[in-house]
């Protein structure tokens, strides 16, 4: 699970001492934050150098709660053993999208799947093919860009995506399409990514992040950079009509939309998610597709 930390106009970092991001920040020399347009060039080169440099901080944090072979689709906790959201993978060709450790496609293939796990980052990578090693699970791992999958026509039953590339893209049709080229007919694509009502809240967990301060509708993209002002972090916001749209545009139905309520007893801090602000609004949007 790819997972964005800084979302917002004022975005705050993760309180000490897990305080990964600001230390991702510090190795990348992140001196500021901008709203600015991104190109694909800028943005795959910061978030590239980003996942690779947070990878062994983000899997010490958030190892253990998504576990070696666990397919949780969001810090809600809510698990695809549960919720049964791609329907039944036994023996389906299965393809996840920014993978993270591939915990997810792990837990696919324990379940019959023939899953492969793709994302941009090798340090991620990296921890993947220690889960793999850690479980017997020898899930395929390829380092590729979710704008130019390098992978066959039509050769996928399901893909999905848990957190994982959407929002450090430019485009949601490039990469729609590029799901699409590689989905038989008819397949399901089911993704996760934080719910675009957060966008308009400073990324704190606690009371501050309960008051309103960046427009729903600005889709500037948010952007650390450095000295020189080269981004070291981009991040891109949409709104739920948005992704309608480009799901509808590259051939792609909605089916569902789930957005998952916070359970009660769960009191784990991720970020910006919390029980506090869990119990208002959501944080997670589930987009449950199928391709034509």
């Amino acid at each position: 699970m790819e997972q964005g930390t800084t979302l917002g106009a004022e975005a705050g970092t993760e309180p000490a001492p897990e305080d990964r991001h600001a230390r991702a920040e510090e190795r990348l020399g992140t001196a500021g934050v901008a709203y600015r347009t991104v190109g694909g060039g800028e943005a795959a080169s910061a978030n590239l150098a980003w996942w690779d440099a947070d990878a062994d901080d983000y899997q010490a944090t958030h190892g253990a709660f998504l576990g070696d072979a666990d397919f949780v689709w969001c810090p809600e906790g809510l698990r695809e053993a549960d919720a049964r959201l791609l329907g039944d993978v036994r023996g389906r060709r299965v393809l996840e999208v920014g993978c993270g450790q591939a915990a997810c496609a792990r837990w696919l293939a324990a379940e019959g799947a023939h899953a492969v796990a793709t994302d941009l980052s090798a340090g991620m990578l990296r921890h993947a093919s220690a889960g793999n090693a850690r479980t017997g699970l020898d899930v395929p791992l390829v380092q590729a860009n979710a704008e130019r999958l390098p992978l066959a026509d039509a050769s996928f039953d399901i893909a999905c995506s848990a957190f994982g590339a959407l929002p450090f893209v430019p485009s949601l049709e490039t990469v729609f399409a590029e799901v699409r080229r590689v989905l038989r007919p008819g397949a399901p694509w089911v993704f996760s990514v934080t719910h675009p009502l957060r966008w308009i809240f400073p990324d704190d967990p606690g009371p501050l992040g309960l008051t309103v301060t960046q427009p729903y509708f600005d889709r500037t993209p948010y952007v650390e950079v450095d000295d020189d002002g080269a981004a070291t972090y981009v991040e891109y916001h949409r709104t739920l009509g948005d992704y309608v749209r480009a799901l509808a545009a590259t051939g792609f139905a909605l089916h569902d939309l789930v957005e998952p309520e916070w359970p009660a007893g769960h009191e784990r801090v991720w970020g910006q998610w919390s029980p506090l602000r869990g119990k208002l609004f959501p944080g997670t949007a589930i987009f449950r597709t199928r391709r034509d």
